[in-house]
């Protein structure tokens, strides 16, 4: 059985609640990655509290005519973040990701620690067309 573990993206990286977007736009930069999850910097477990995209800073602080060094990521955050276990099937995956209309999906150790992300071209790896254009139906429907 493939899983969440075989399709992510390995590695990815953490933004604290309390730094700036502008902190966050160069990270995304400096890793080449489209999306961060944000941590509690004062839980000792670093649990995720949101998730924020590149598309969220322009949108919701750039375009609404904030500063990003005045924005902090936990500001940006809203709603409960979803995730996924690194053992879970890739018709897991695919029911939280189409079930919540999510193109990004971090994916958590068995210690409750990120470990990876999942994206629309990690799954485009490993789905066939017609299972590819079904999520991207589900996911881009109104």
């Amino acid at each position: 059985m493939t899983t969440a573990a075989d399709i992510m993206h390995p590695g990815a990286h953490w933004i604290p609640a309390d730094e700036t977007l502008d902190r966050a736009a160069q990270l995304m930069r400096e890793h080449g990655v489209g999306a961060l999850p944000v941590s509690d910097p004062m839980d000792p477990d670093e649990r995720m509290v949101g998730l924020i995209t590149d598309r969220d800073i322009v949108v919701m602080c750039v375009a609404s005519g904030h500063e990003p060094s005045h924005v902090t990521a936990g500001e940006l955050c809203r709603g409960t973040p979803h995730w996924i276990a690194s053992r879970a099937s890739v018709q897991d995956v695919l029911r939280e990701m189409e079930g919540n209309q999510i193109r990004r999906l971090p994916v958590i150790d068995e210690n409750r620690r990120f470990v990876g992300m999942i994206s629309e071209a990690d799954l485009a790896q490993f789905l066939s067309d017609d299972q590819l254009a079904h999520f991207v139906e589900r996911v881009y429907s109104s």
